[in-house]
């Protein structure tokens, strides 16, 4: 069974990886598995593909090993995009999903229901030793729920509707969640060197 690591120390983000690649026989690992520390990877790109391909090539040198990085959050059309590539510390350093969410919300709050629309983006870059790194982008199309609601996933999942659903993507199972999401976009995208790869 080949092995590819997942450039994250997200427990969330680890195990939708390991559900979506696991029909590929393939054996997830991620930060979380290496006892030797990554040393901080400052993510000081302009896009989400920036972001994506810096964690790649960090650690695929560092291991020297084939390894899948993503950059992914949420952008509000009534915020002229944001919070972007800062979805993760949008409340502040710490990274609080509670108050990133609040923070969103308060934002909103003038928002009439039919101008909420908002989108997951998911860049995934591909970075193996000796090779050009690849990335592709996937997305998820919805609107933001005037409240939480939901206990699955993480992040923004317990206000972001997708398109087609009633529910917010917290509200959606993980088996639900990962066919439409824009992480599962991204990896059908990079489909054919996964399938190479494994």
């Amino acid at each position: 069974m080949k092995q590819l690591v997942v450039a994250t120390k997200n427990a969330g983000k680890v195990e939708e990886f390991r559900e979506m690649l696991s029909k590929y026989g393939i054996q997830v690992k991620s930060l979380l598995d290496f006892d030797e520390p990554v040393e901080n990877i400052v993510e000081d790109g302009e896009t989400f593909e920036d972001n994506a391909t810096i964690k790649a090539e960090a650690v695929s040198k560092k291991f020297q090993v084939p390894v899948v990085a993503d950059d992914s959050g949420l952008e509000i059309d009534a915020l002229q995009g944001a919070p972007g590539i800062y979805s993760a510390r949008y409340a502040g350093e710490e990274k609080n999903d509670q108050k990133n969410l609040e923070k969103v919300l308060r934002e909103l709050k003038e928002v009439s229901t039919g101008k909420r629309t908002a989108r997951f983006v998911c860049a995934i870059a591909v970075a193996r030793p000796g090779h050009a790194t690849f990335v592709k982008r996937g997305t998820c199309e919805g609107t933001i729920s005037e409240q939480p609601s939901g206990e699955e996933g993480f992040g923004y999942d317990p206000i972001f509707i997708p398109q087609h659903s009633d529910r917010t993507m917290a509200e959606h199972t993980s088996v639900e969640k990962n066919s439409i999401s824009h992480r599962n976009h991204a990896i059908l995208k990079i489909e054919q060197w996964i399938q190479d790869f494994s």
